[in-house]
């Protein structure tokens, strides 16, 4: 469901009646300590607790792993929901009506959230039913399916919802309708019956079928997949697209994975709805499956939402339908792997085995050190490429080779393609040592030809070049604790908010990177809508007001929120607050000096003075200009920031 922009007075009214502790109270255990409730931190492991709720401020934070925010901002994050699911949730619970930006939508939204509750109940009730039905006679063979062909317990049996549709047109129907008096339009749009061709009336969707509810990360039924017990065709019918069910933005046991990945830190997929049950029955609780269509991009951000180091295993079938939707879903998430923003990897099961098949001859622990050793995704790639080529020969050496530059074309990171290189080198010399320079050396060639430079005669020029400035290695991590450090003095010491302010003003200052930047751009905007800009220190509900903004924007949040806490030793570090904020400043403004002196070297070392010897004096001077600013700030340093930190 698209929701539309929610209204300021129901986000606000919801804050004040959604009492903190008791949201909170719901998924951990709090005990009371002083003035606050202390409890083990749900979002991660830890044996002493260190996640305090402040009733009195309404707000939660965990000193072992910075996590904080308010009640939304809480279940946001558990749940990995977006802002507006869970004001709408939040809204229903403690009974406030809900109003939309725009009133002509407030009318449709309405409707729509009518309409969902509907069909929640008639997919639950549907889903009890066939749980039912399972037990009776006629579920027999569905019962002996599962306990004997799929070696199931009763247990697992029961954690999934596993039931069983009977054969005949119209149970369900007669049941939803006659029994329940579901309205038929509810039923349908639910995707459980179809109209009749002729004749009128209607007929259940599935029939004679083993069911599985399929399920959203909230442990809501949105739909069904129902396997075959005869040689009916297709052997696994899924529910049709509804108002809760999109089969491409779904992942079958979710809701009983998203917890497991999140505490191993890595995430499981497989191709059926049974290879996902077999691993969860035998303990492996990270696995979820792709409902049997090809692994996208919306998919795989939905599992990383639950894993930190964004660790991806597809464990798809090793047949050549499996090797291909491996392949397919490599090529759908490409982009993310080629830039380091998912490490995947590919197993695949000895014998052409699923993972349900593998499980029936080997333990737990077995299919543990598969994962264990499964290869990165780029490994098996060229082992995909290599695969049945005789590299002897001349046309199948010229394919591979061809493939394998394609391959590395893509690797954004140069050292993780400086190492690829290397490896297919030695695969492409066929075990001779001597050709390994020269197999890297063509590699390297074709991945990045070497661009036309211009000659560069002036003697003088080469001097300089010598001198040229390299980036700092540790550039990138102290601006990093520079700008932190500013933003945290800032938002903790008013006093001194309007001295920072007056310092970059003074230097002509701008954060450099993009998050520190995103919550200056949201301290001026408060300031300035509240018309206090001559009174900085005034702002005593600063910390609050931009934590409610932030619930919108969860990246952003995510890299900052830890600056909006400080415990007691940073409060005592911080109070040295002049020479920290000199500190800071030089330190900022000393990078964005190198980057500018790096600029005009560059500019001036390409220049032709003999063709364009104006342009070729003007950048001289602009960079012996920084250059002489770089040495008097590197002067006015008293001290490291290194030290400071």
């Amino acid at each position: 469901m698209q929701i539309p922009r929610l209204h300021p007075d129901t986000i606000e009214e919801v804050k004040l009646r959604a009492d903190i502790v008791d949201v909170v109270s719901e998924y951990v255990v709090l005990r009371k300590r002083g003035k606050d409730f202390v409890g083990l931190c749900p979002f991660h492991d830890e044996k002493s607790p260190s996640f305090t709720v402040s009733q009195a401020k309404q707000m939660y934070y965990c000193f072992g792993c910075q996590a904080g925010g308010n009640a939304i901002k809480f279940v946001m994050e558990l749940g990995k929901r977006s802002f507006a699911e869970v004001v709408l949730d939040l809204a229903r619970r403690y009974q406030v009506p809900v109003q939309t930006l725009l009133p002509q939508q407030r009318q449709e939204l309405q409707r729509q959230l009518s309409l969902r509750e509907q069909l929640y109940e008639v997919l639950a009730t549907s889903a009890q039913f066939y749980q039912h039905a399972l037990l009776q006679s006629q579920g027999q063979k569905a019962i002996e399916y599962l306990q004997s062909n799929r070696q199931l317990q009763k247990e697992t049996i029961q954690q999934f919802g596993l039931g069983y549709a009977p054969a005949a047109w119209e149970t369900l129907y007669r049941y939803l309708v006659e029994d329940k008096h579901y309205p038929i339009q509810i039923l349908e749009k639910a995707g459980m019956i179809k109209p009749r061709k002729e004749g009128g009336g209607y007929y259940d969707v599935f029939r004679d079928r083993l069911m599985i509810p399929i399920r959203d990360v909230q442990g809501r039924v949105i739909a069904f997949g129902g396997r075959t017990l005869t040689d009916e065709q297709p052997k696994y019918l899924n529910s049709p697209e509804t108002e809760l069910f999109s089969k491409g933005k779904t992942l079958f046991a979710l809701d009983q994975a998203a917890s497991g990945i999140s505490q191993l830190d890595q995430a499981v997929v497989v191709e059926g709805y049974f290879d996902a049950i077999a691993l969860h029955a035998v303990g492996i609780n990270n696995a979820v499956a792709s409902l049997g269509t090809a692994l996208n991009l919306e998919q795989v951000r939905l599992i990383l939402r639950y894993t930190e180091s964004k660790q991806l295993i597809l464990n798809f079938d090793a047949d050549k339908a499996g090797t291909n939707a491996s392949v397919r879903a490599i090529g759908e998430i490409a982009e993310l792997a080629y830039k380091g923003e998912v490490q995947l990897k590919i197993l695949n099961l000895p014998d052409g085995k699923d993972a349900d098949e593998y499980l029936h001859s080997h333990t737990r622990e077995d299919y543990r050190e598969l994962l264990k050793n499964a290869p990165l995704w780029l490994d098996w790639q060229i082992q995909q490429i290599i695969q049945d080529r005789d590299l002897k020969q001349a046309t199948d050496f010229q394919q591979v080779t061809q493939q394998i530059v394609k391959l590395l074309k893509n690797i954004a990171n140069s050292d993780t393609r400086n190492y690829y290189v290397s490896y297919c080198a030695e695969i492409l010399s066929l075990g001779d040592t001597r050709l390994i320079p020269l197999r890297v050396e063509n590699l390297l060639t074709q991945i990045a030809p070497p661009p036309a430079t211009y000659s560069k005669p002036v003697s003088a020029r080469k001097a300089w070049g010598s001198s040229k400035v390299s980036p700092l290695p540790t550039e990138r991590s102290l601006l990093e604790h520079a700008e932190a450090l500013l933003l945290k003095i800032y938002l903790h010491c008013p006093q001194q908010r309007q001295g920072i302010i007056d310092e970059l003003e003074e230097r002509d200052l701008q954060f450099s990177l993009s998050h520190h930047r995103f919550l200056w751009q949201q301290i001026l905007e408060i300031l300035s809508s509240d018309g206090e800009t001559k009174n900085l220190a005034s702002q005593p509900n600063l910390i609050s007001r931009l934590q409610d903004q932030f619930l919108e924007f969860g990246s952003e949040m995510g890299l900052i929120s830890h600056l909006f806490h400080v415990d007691e030793k940073t409060q005592k570090e911080i109070l040295r607050t002049p020479q920290v904020v000199q500190a800071a400043i030089a330190c900022m403004d000393l990078v964005m000096l190198e980057k500018r002196y790096r600029h005009f070297l560059e500019l001036w070392q390409q220049t032709d003075p003999e063709t364009e010897p104006e342009r070729y004096q003007s950048y001289y001077q602009a960079f012996y200009a920084e250059k002489i600013k770089l040495q008097q700030i590197d002067r006015q340093r008293l001290f490291p920031i290194t030290e400071l930190l």
